[in-house]
């Protein structure tokens, strides 16, 4: 059975290119592939054709053993080399940021390959464990690397944030393994501390401590063939008849800094790109819009950048999304709804007119986001008076209570108007043009994502998102773009 596999194995290789191998006498079951390239100094004027040429020529040049576990994992890509094609190119945004953070930090490139295996580069991947990102990272680690999460953003989405981030774990683990490429990738699998228990369990027994020698979870003992099949594939692409896709080498994206805070669909329209390409290139942000800071810093397709700079940019100018209506749930405290939207608990009380901390359900609260001085103003409309105004018939109208709106006006509530005197009515008005002035946004969906949970994400109800959206099937899937209709202004 084993003669037949591995005939069968040196057909299909030579039909799909002819590859030169040399059988490893010590172990029949491994082939050594040797590279073509020597180790020769790189000439750092050398204009690449794409980023495949630039990994394959400054790449390690080790020789690769190839044992069965790694041909397997090579013949399933293979098997379908548009599909494969197709796998390849998910990067295209992305791959060349990788390459060029890991040069920065002295480490091999090829370890830019590990985002296909962790989530084929999906920024918006969600593991059942809760890694999340192109890098997969676990809370605990992203926090260590101080990807942060708030209601606005969640940094382990952000593929640059994230990069640079899994380039920084990644130099720890490397220089912690003795620049051990294979321990490298295990400990980014199982976690550094697992794989130096293994070796020091090897070193008591006095047995050898390299990756092929540990005792490893399964995961982390395919996890590594996984990344060698891949590079094989990569590297040595004419060989195995795999046609790469086109990814130049060289930035395909514009980073940019907006002034104040920007709706994500309105960028879009202006940029005239789909606004799901603009949340893949921007997934750590995980609302409508960017969060209510000074700056928001996005990433958008190179090409698009002369629109941009442009004299007609509508963004060089702050236009902050300053204030938002929130319905009373149960569990809501004012703390929390401070924290959630960026801004102080002393605002909301004073926008609201709240004498206490006690907040009752269902009712509406105006609340600003974030704790810029614009969002601090409490907005008031102005009422003129004419013939036959009193203050009770005036508060009747704008549903106010009389006490209240003499108190805004600094008046007694029996005191006499004038013709043509102006009364402050209170933001309370403001809350009803909220709700008549919904905002529809548009949001990608993520892995795990249902109606009930993008429900309480953007304080709306299912029935309102069903309605904008007139699904045919209920079943969301990751990626999908749905409607969901907010009251934001």
């Amino acid at each position: 059975m084993e003669r037949q596999f591995l005939a069968l194995l040196y057909i299909s290789i030579f039909l799909v290119g002819c590859q030169q191998v040399e059988i490893n006498q010590s172990n029949p079951k491994d082939l050594i592939v040797s590279n073509k390239v020597s180790n020769e100094a790189i000439n750092d004027d050398k204009i690449y054709l794409n980023i495949w040429d630039y990994m394959y020529i400054n790449s390690y040049k080790d020789k690769v053993i190839l044992n069965e576990q790694i041909l397997s994992y090579m013949n399933l890509h293979l098997q379908d080399l548009d599909k494969f094609e197709e796998y390849l190119s998910d990067s295209y945004y992305f791959i060349y940021f990788a390459i060029e953070e890991l040069e920065k930090n002295n480490l091999p490139i090829e370890l830019a390959i590990l985002p296909y295996i962790e989530s084929n580069y999906d920024p918006f991947s969600i593991s059942p464990s809760g890694a999340v990102g192109i890098w997969q990272f676990m809370p605990r680690t992203g926090r260590l690397y101080e990807l942060n999460k708030s209601w606005w953003n969640e940094d382990r989405h952000d593929p640059f944030k994230s990069t640079q981030a899994a380039v920084g774990y990644l130099k720890y683990l490397y220089q912690r393994f003795d620049e051990d490429i294979y321990l490298t990738i295990a400990a980014y699998n199982a976690g550094p501390s697992l794989v130096d228990r293994r070796i020091n369990q090897n070193k008591r027994k006095g047995e050898k401590t390299d990756f092929w020698s540990l005792n490893l979870p399964s995961q982390t003992k395919n996890y590594v063939p996984k990344y060698i099949a891949l590079r094989e594939l990569i590297l040595n692409s004419d060989k195995y008849g795999v046609k790469m896709p086109n990814i130049p080498y060289e930035d395909v994206v514009k980073k940019i800094t907006i002034p104040g805070q920007v709706e994500i669909l309105a960028l879009s329209e202006f940029l005239e790109i789909k606004p799901e390409l603009l949340y893949k290139l921007n997934a750590g942000y995980t609302k409508w819009a960017s969060a209510p800071k000074d700056e928001s810093i996005f990433y958008i397709p190179k090409e698009k950048y002369y629109l941009y700079a442009s004299e007609n940019n509508p963004f060089n100018k702050t236009n902050d999304i300053n204030w938002i209506s929130h319905i009373v749930k149960s569990g809501d405290n004012l703390w929390d709804l401070s924290i959630k939207y960026d801004t102080e608990v002393n605002i909301i009380k004073e926008i609201n007119y709240l004498n206490n901390d006690l907040l009752s359900i269902d009712d509406t609260l105006l609340i600003p986001l974030g704790k810029s001085k614009s969002n601090n103003f409490i907005p008031y409309e102005m009422y003129i008076v004419s013939e036959g105004d009193s203050l009770w018939s005036i508060a009747r109208k704008y549903n106010l209570d009389v006490n209240d709106l003499a108190k805004m006006n600094s008046l007694n509530e029996n005191e006499y108007l004038q013709l043509g005197q102006q009364l402050s009515i209170g933001n309370k008005n403001i809350h009803r043009n909220i709700e008549s002035k919904k905002r529809t946004i548009l949001y990608s969906v993520k892995q795990g994502d249902n109606l009930y949970k993008i429900s309480e994400l953007f304080d709306v109800t299912i029935k309102s998102i069903e309605e904008i959206n007139d699904f045919n099937e209920s079943t969301l899937m990751p990626g999908q773009i749905i409607k969901v209709a907010i009251r934001a202004f």
